[in-house]
């Protein structure tokens, strides 16, 4: 349809009813966890008993600890944070790599190369952390027979979790960066050369500038998609619980409006994460 054209009132109605239901269903479970992590209530659920700040600040005299003086889910969003950044940077750097290769070097097999970096994003995550866990530690037994090396790295633990959320992520990076590099002008690159600048200075001066919102994006789809993972996480953490973890034990314990409350505090937490670098890929672009 010619977007210029009178359209009939049913068909505008509906697509009203449409973007309404769609937005309803995708941020009224939001809506719900943001306000009644502020509910003077035991339980996070309706029915509403006023507001109260407890949930946050905590409450000696009526046994509450609230986020911020719980030292245990203090703990675990820092565990998140701290994977989430080895997971970014290493998936970035990897991706980064792996764009050129894909969209600058010609060598047999480039294709089979391409489809075999997609395996792990259709591999179901529980799958992919048994798998990593089962050939990680038939790797730590083998260092230890034969070398007598005692491969910790190589048990359930956050270097482990690193590695099971980095061997997916990078391809997602791999994609955001490569989309970016196939639409450079490479003549850009051998103007500059032909200009006497060297090969590093044109990868510095030219074309990773031009990569910038690519690079950008690819961080910080890698950073949340480190933070909130669980599936894979949960086969192959060890003794620091990343958060997704933390409130996972806490549900099967009872849920309670801390839990509600750290969900808004990471709602708000990833808006501005996410405005910040909607900012900073525009400022790149111009």
């Amino acid at each position: 349809m010619i977007p210029t054209l009178p359209r009939p009132a049913w068909l505008r109605a509906a697509t009203v009813l449409y973007v309404a239901a769609f937005l309803t269903f995708l941020f009224l479970p939001l809506a719900v966890v943001a306000v009644f992590a502020f509910n003077d209530a035991p339980y996070p659920a309706p029915p509403w008993h006023g507001f109260t700040l407890d949930w946050f600040l905590g409450n000696d005299a009526a046994g509450r600890v609230g986020l911020f003086r719980d030292d245990e889910l203090l703990g675990s969003i820092w565990t998140s944070c701290v994977v989430a950044a080895w997971v970014t940077g290493l998936s970035v750097a990897l991706g980064t790599a792996n764009a050129f290769l894909m969209e600058r070097a010609r060598f047999p097999g480039k294709g089979a190369l391409s489809m075999l970096m997609l395996i792990p994003l259709v591999i179901p995550g529980v799958i992919l952390g048994i798998s990593i866990l089962a050939f990680a530690s038939r790797l730590a037994e083998l260092c230890g027979d034969l070398f007598g090396i005692e491969a910790d790295f190589l048990r359930p633990g956050l270097p482990l979790v690193v590695l099971g959320q980095f061997s997916y992520i990078a391809a997602i990076a791999t994609l955001t960066i490569s989309a970016r590099l196939k639409r450079f002008d490479r003549t850009l690159e051998d103007a500059a050369l032909n200009l006497g600048a060297s090969a590093p200075a044109v990868l510095w001066t030219i074309t990773l500038p031009y990569l910038r919102p690519a690079l950008i994006g690819s961080a910080a789809i890698a950073f949340l998609m480190s933070f909130e993972n669980f599936n894979t996480t949960l086969m192959l953490v060890g003794g620091d619980s990343p958060l997704t973890i933390m409130m996972y034990g806490r549900m099967r314990e009872g849920a309670t409006p801390v839990l509600n409350a750290v969900s808004l505090f990471l709602m708000l937490a990833s808006a501005a994460i996410a405005l910040t670098l909607v900012r900073g890929g525009r400022r790149a672009e111009s």
